[in-house]
């Protein structure tokens, strides 16, 4: 089972500048577990969710184990006619799906793959502000 409290040591600026920020265990079921963010209260969501689902044998193939991390956080933005501000979520998900049967240096290796692709600002920035793909 995961911590009750997570520390996130986040480069918010992308300048090698750490802050951390702390998420508490909120709720729990069998295959989820959610963590309340520093500024989650009950009119701001932010939250980070842990999943899993377990492999399913298939014939000689022992299956896939599914995981997942999602985030979300509201945040302001100007509504439509421009004198109103509207409370929406920034939602972020990151998924794994493994094969049963992984070594421990592939699943880290592809980790670090992902971490490259979320940690390059110039590939990140035109995919999730400008939906260039």
């Amino acid at each position: 089972m995961q911590a009750d409290t997570i520390t996130l040591a986040v480069d918010e600026l992308n300048n090698s500048t750490t802050v951390d920020h702390v998420y508490r265990r909120s709720d729990e079921d069998r295959n989820r577990s959610i963590y309340a963010g520093p500024d989650h209260s009950l009119i701001a969501k932010e939250t980070m969710t842990f999943y899993r689902t377990a492999n399913k044998k298939v014939g000689n193939f022992n299956g896939v184990a599914k995981s997942a991390v999602k985030f979300v956080k509201d945040i302001s933005v100007p509504g439509v006619d421009a004198s109103t501000t509207i409370v929406a979520p920034m939602i972020g998900e990151i998924s794994f799906s493994l094969p049963v049967g992984f070594t421990a240096a592939a699943a880290l290796e592809f980790r670090q793959t992902l971490l490259a692709v979320l940690d390059d600002d110039t590939v990140m920035s035109k995919l999730s502000e400008l939906l260039e793909i």
